[in-house]
């Protein structure tokens, strides 16, 4: 067969996004903490962006903010960034891909290693602030208890086995490794590895470098001499305790149900994660995106949280006084670029904060009910009855929701929360939200007397008031809860467990 070279005509339709598009597209997914962080980049990158720090209006007089579309460059003006949702095709452009802007918290972190060390010969005055923030952080838990490898009285091959030891303990304070390998890969001896995790063992906090629960309880009796034989046999079955157990408790260790009772409120006061006391990441708080407030003529006023939203301007006349020096095409073109970036990047936050404001109206909207009496009122609702009722797609509400918050009268709460999924009801009628219907069974719980209720008379119940649900349902809502079973629960209430020992499982975990 002769292999010959031809020309065909081709024609037919592929998705086509533009840089300023995937830009535009990647906003609407940050957090507010997520965007402060990327706008920061932004405007070391760009020369012609500045942060908009005025109280008033721009005018005239002031720096001009982003041109308008017939003032900028053809290739730039066409594109239409409203269309952006008819593109916006699915889930799978969320661009993975891309290296996500750095945190908030990293960044406030860095300029703190400058106190970690004091030169000789520095001084302090009127920087009492900055010196009695030194002296209130804390360490890490591995720097605690390299600090204290430093002054133990150790061979130095020890020392380094203790090191390597102390970079497999985790946040929570045990030990993540096979001591087996661990001596493989050092070259050391299976018993001199033995010998370093016990004295690792010994450091503060007590409970470190424990390889699993019992041994850190274990350790921490010891440290308070109450670890007889008793109490090792009360660790060694542990497994009893969650599942409240008593009678095999009291056949393994050999002692009453009192005994048992009392063993389980001293193990209630130890630390089952002694680590975490130590070096634990600064919580960053929510920030609501969006406020509700009830509106003095009825209804709900719904605003956007201007202090998390970015003000930026374009300093056009800055642009225009170094663009008319730059000689080389080069420099001709960078400042092209960064003008252009610069305007899609303050018209792409204005459409953001647009598209964030239209999805929480239609939500709170939607869930009227729920605003205004509460979460037995929280309607189902899906991506799509948003999408459709303000016109864009489904994906795109998804990233709107994500990772958004809004503050109402009854708390500050995730958009995704009002995403519930919905119950079919009984003859037909409107369907009822999966998180009113685990509320439901929450307070059927709750308000039990003497009488347990089983899944099957909840599954009853519910059906009685209207809700069309299967019993497996009901045990799944009721673990997702932490709810023990009808059977636990009724070990409890006729006394078949002591008092103390209530919820142990809470305390080992």
């Amino acid at each position: 067969m002769a292999l010959a070279q031809r020309l065909e005509i081709r024609q037919g339709q592929s998705l086509v996004m533009t840089p300023q598009l995937q830009q535009a597209i990647k906003l609407l997914q940050l957090s507010n903490i997520e965007l402060a962080s990327y706008v920061e980049q932004e405007l070391e990158k760009n020369p012609l962006l500045e942060r908009d720090e005025r109280e008033h209006a721009p005018d005239e007089h002031d720096l001009a903010a982003a041109p308008k579309d017939g003032e900028q460059p053809a290739e730039f003006s066409g594109e239409d960034f409203t269309k952006a949702s008819d593109i916006d095709a699915s889930h799978d452009d969320m661009y993975e891909a891309d290296a996500p802007p750095a945190s908030a918290s990293q960044q406030a972190a860095a300029p703190l290693t400058d106190w970690t060390t004091v030169k000789s010969g520095q001084r302090f005055e009127g920087d009492e602030d900055s010196l009695e923030s030194t002296l209130a952080s804390e360490g890490n838990l591995k720097d605690h208890l390299l600090q204290q490898l430093t002054i133990a009285a150790l061979h130095p091959e020890d020392r380094m086995i203790c090191v390597a030891m102390i970079d497999c303990i985790d946040e929570a304070g045990y030990l993540r490794a096979d001591l087996d390998e661990l001596a493989e890969r050092l070259g050391a001896p299976r018993d001199i590895v033995g010998d370093c995790v016990r004295i690792l063992q010994g450091f503060d906090p007590v409970g470190v470098a424990a390889r699993d629960l019992k041994e850190c309880l274990a350790l921490q009796l010891k440290a308070r001499d109450r670890l007889d034989p008793v109490m090792q046999a009360f660790l060694e079955n542990l497994e009893l305790v969650a599942r409240r157990d008593v009678a095999g408790l009291c056949s393994r260790c050999g002692v009453d149900a009192e005994d048992i009772a009392d063993m389980i409120s001293e193990i209630r006061g130890l630390t089952p994660k002694p680590g975490l006391a130590f070096g634990s990441e600064p919580i960053t708080p929510v920030v609501p995106d969006v406020f509700v407030r009830e509106s003095v003529e009825g209804g709900w006023h719904i605003e956007l949280n201007s202090d998390t939203l970015p003000r930026l301007l374009v300093n056009s006349r800055y642009y225009t006084k170094i663009s008319t020096n730059a000689r080389d095409k080069d420099s001709k073109n960078y400042l092209t670029d960064c003008l252009n970036n610069a305007n899609w990047l303050v018209k792409s936050l204005d459409q953001r904060a647009r598209t964030i404001m239209k999805v929480a109206t239609e939500i709170v909207r939607q869930q009227d009910g729920f605003l205004t009496y509460g979460v037995r009122h929280l309607r189902p609702l899906n991506l799509r009855t948003i999408a459709d009722a303000i016109s864009m797609h489904e994906s795109t509400v998804s990233r709107v929701t994500s990772n958004k918050y809004i503050a109402t009268p009854r708390g500050v709460f995730e958009l995704k929360y009002f995403f519930t999924a919905a119950i079919q009801a009984v003859n037909g009628h409107e369907a009822h939200s999966a998180e009113a219907v685990r509320d439901r069974i929450r307070e059927m719980i709750e308000n039990e007397k003497r009488d347990v209720l089983s899944d099957d008379r909840i599954v009853a119940l519910l059906t009685a008031d209207g809700v069309n649900i299967a019993r497996r349902t009901v045990a799944k809502y009721r673990e997702a809860l932490r709810i023990p079973s009808s059977v636990e629960r009724r070990r409890l209430k006729t006394g078949q467990f002591p008092a103390a020992a209530i919820r142990p499982s809470q305390a080992l975990t």
